[in-house]
């Protein structure tokens, strides 16, 4: 190798690091470093809430919980207003066995392959005249649909590059706030303690789905980011040394870190369902908080559903938090559980 040629390759290898530096750790939303007062903030009409305020910034948890995921703000590019295909076209790419979420509203049927979402966790899209915000955390297994409506007004939502509880941490592009995607709520800025409604939606196989909606809209790999679709960037994320980046301190261990789990909040107190368990057992019937609950296994499309009984007699269907049992102890430690 002659002096000219190891200059280039030395100078080449310098402009990809530092690029590489500035893709995945350059300095992202900065977070106040004063101390925190607390205050009762009005979050609502009606509704009050105990907030912490440092340097100015409102916020619900510890600013120091709160890390680098590696990208910067938007490194992880949200879609906005994907696009669509049928099963049929679909079929030439996506597996019968590979995940993804379901939504449905009206006639229309959608499927977010999770091939897709891995590389995006966020997709703001608008179905039968209605927005949505499709979001899914890969490092929690938690995918969730909302109604983006932050205090009357719908707005849009991006991947801030941190981390809460080695969960996705969104930002809106409204207020720059920080949202949490497990809690449905903003946790840093403006916005905190607004939580966004979660809609209902199935974690699906492919094949489960399209024999269910043979007429279905399947998300479209023509996102306008160049990604390997298919493949996923997190490697070997799922073996039991690297389970749950940024977490702290002992972990719950009722049980394994990667137990998948449907939670629910009601009076402020939390419970996990073992989703395993319930298939096993076909329908759990419980008592939480004076709510008579009610988790059933579909087996025809192979979920598990959770409802709440009315007075009246009536079955009301309840949008459940799911995800890894680590993500959900973490940011619920006195969590009760049915396993």
């Amino acid at each position: 190798m002659n002096k000219v040629t190891f200059i280039a390759i030395f100078l080449a290898a310098l402009l990809v690091g530092f690029l590489g530096y500035q893709l995945f750790f350059r300095p992202q939303v900065k977070l106040p470093k004063g101390e925190p007062r607390e205050e009762k903030i009005m979050i609502e009409e009606g509704k009050e809430q105990n907030i912490l305020v440092t340097d100015g910034v409102k916020h619900s948890i510890p600013l120091n919980e709160i890390i680098s995921g590696g990208p910067p703000k938007d490194g992880i590019p949200s879609v906005d207003n994907p696009k669509f295909m049928a099963v049929s076209e679909a079929n030439g790419w996506l597996k019968d066995a590979e995940p993804g979420l379901a939504f449905s509203r009206g006639n229309t049927h959608r499927f977010y392959p999770y091939q897709i979402l891995v590389w995006h966790e966020i997709v703001n899209d608008s179905i039968e005249g209605e927005r949505i915000l499709v979001t899914y955390c890969p490092l929690c297994l938690s995918g969730f649909v909302f109604d983006p409506v932050v205090k009357g007004e719908r707005v849009e939502f991006g991947t801030s590059g941190k981390l809460w509880k080695s969960n996705l941490v969104m930002y809106d592009r409204k207020t720059d706030s920080l949202w949490s995607q497990i809690l449905g709520e903003a946790i840093v800025g403006e916005m905190t303690g607004i939580k966004l409604k979660l809609l209902e939606s199935d974690l699906l196989r492919y094949g489960d789905w399209k024999k269910k909606f043979p007429q279905g809209q399947v998300m479209s790999r023509d996102t306008g980011a160049t990604r390997f679709y298919g493949s996923s960037p997190y490697g070997d994320y799922f073996s039991p040394v690297d389970f749950a980046i940024g977490l702290t301190g002992s972990r719950d261990a009722r049980l394994s870190p990667e137990a998948f789990i449907f939670g629910i909040v009601i009076n402020e107190k939390a419970k996990a369902y073992l989703v395993d368990a319930v298939k096993s057992k076909g329908e759990v019937e419980d008592d939480f908080q004076g709510v008579k609950i009610i988790l059933r296994h579909d087996k025809e499309l192979d979920v598990v559903r959770m409802f709440k009984k009315t007075p009246d007699g009536r079955e009301e269907r309840i949008n459940p938090f799911s995800a890894f049992w680590f993500s959900w102890s973490a940011v619920h430690p006195a969590t009760d559980l049915y396993k």
